[in-house]
């Protein structure tokens, strides 16, 4: 999955986007206290870090 696809989806499910430092993508959700870091630009994320963030945003 690329990370422009990951980012639609995270906004989709009400995610916001914080900040930007460097390649890094931060969000925020009014539900979690936690940040979501997504590195973009990607063309296609790594397995393991897709899952995680996925996990992480309570997405899967």
């Amino acid at each position: 999955m690329k990370s422009t696809e990951l980012i639609k989806m995270l906004v989709n499910t009400g995610w916001t986007l914080e900040r930007i430092k460097g390649s890094h993508h931060q969000f925020s959700h009014p539900d979690f206290s936690y940040l979501i870091t997504v590195p973009h630009p990607r063309k296609d994320l790594k397995k393991g870090t897709l899952m995680q963030i996925l996990k992480d945003a309570k997405l899967k």
